[in-house]
């Protein structure tokens, strides 16, 4: 990311730019800034943009061919093709060679760094990995959005809000514009604010649920399953979110046995370094035998349900109140 910032600064380009990795809002600002440095926002003909699969490699090079219109160059963008993940031979050996006045920019979600066209890229341009953030820079981040609307917030205020709304940048621009139009009449955020305003993720709800169960406390893990009804979550949705929380817990505990790191763990599990503090704790608070015994039930009342031997609402209900019961 340092690299590409250089570039925006000093306005000495590549012709070609990958941007991939989990981070969806900053590939989104990443490539609206290449493309306004590149070319002028209101230069229509010189700019094409393609996105999705099925994308015709012939029509991507014969563009690329034509020289631009009143214009140094032209500009090129190709989001979610999968180009980087299906063979594409023709255009990895075409981008070595493409002329002095194209440029490229390749957002992916998916890539396989072995092949031809990653490679071709690679030697050609500039390929730039946009990863989810740690907690630091994302204090940093939301201090910063803050600050410009004029505001003040504690460290530990933007803490709660990460940990409320989740790490995902482009969902924490909403919730921070919600607060600023919130607040338009304050000059300080505080906690009340967040909790009024701002939507607690549901996989913070789920989180805080299997606490509950863990420590057996069971109208509070009950409470937040009828808040999630009472959101229109589906029961049976529900029930493959606590699976799924569960099935992290058993994975994480293994490594934790296994002697892994945070990072390591954080990678192996899929889940951001942020959250993985929280998910070693949580682990703790279960035996691998308990953890196993909670995912056979799960199996077994999806079952149950799909055969319509018990009602979906009822099945998950006794569920949480089988494991968050002081007999269990």
């Amino acid at each position: 990311m340092k690299s590409l910032n250089e570039d925006l600064k000093t306005r000495k380009f590549k012709q070609i730019y990958l941007l991939f990795g989990e981070e969806n809002y900053l590939k989104k600002q990443y490539k609206d800034k290449l493309s306004k440095a590149i070319i002028s926002a209101d230069d229509t003909m010189n700019y094409a943009y393609y996105e999705g699969k099925g994308i015709d490699v012939k029509e991507i090079i014969d563009l690329a061919e034509t020289m631009p219109f009143f214009s140094t160059c032209r500009l090129i963008v190709i989001e979610n093709s999968g180009f980087f993940k299906n063979a594409t031979p023709e255009l990895a050996e075409y981008i070595k060679n493409i002329p002095e006045t194209t440029y490229f920019i390749f957002v992916e979600k998916e890539l396989d760094k072995r092949g031809k066209l990653y490679k071709a890229v690679k030697d050609k341009g500039r390929i730039v990995e946009l990863a989810k953030q740690d907690e630091k820079t994302l204090v940093r981040w939301i201090y910063g959005n803050v600050k410009k609307e004029g505001k003040q917030i504690t460290e530990s205020t933007i803490r709660y809000l990460l940990a409320k709304c989740g790490t995902d940048m482009e969902n924490l621009q909403k919730e921070m514009e919600k607060l600023f139009c919130y607040t338009l009449d304050k000059e300080v955020i505080e906690l009340k604010d967040i909790d009024t305003i701002c939507t607690t993720q549901i996989t913070n709800e789920i989180f805080d649920m299997v606490n509950a169960v863990a420590e057996k406390k069971q109208k509070r893990a009950l409470d937040r399953y009828y808040d999630l009804l009472a959101l229109k979550e589906p029961a049976m949705r529900i029930l493959y979110l606590l699976s799924r929380q569960f099935r992290l817990l058993m994975e994480v505990k293994e490594m934790v046995e296994q002697g892994y790191g945070k990072k390591e763990i954080a990678s192996k599990a899929g889940l951001h370094p942020f959250a993985v503090g929280k998910y070693i704790e949580q682990s703790k608070r279960f035996s691998q035998k308990e953890l196993r015994s909670i995912l056979e039930e799960s199996v077994d009342i999806e079952e149950r349900v799909k055969t319509g031997r018990l009602g979906d609402v009822l099945a998950v209900e006794l569920f949480i109140v089988k494991y968050s019961s002081n007999s269990v």
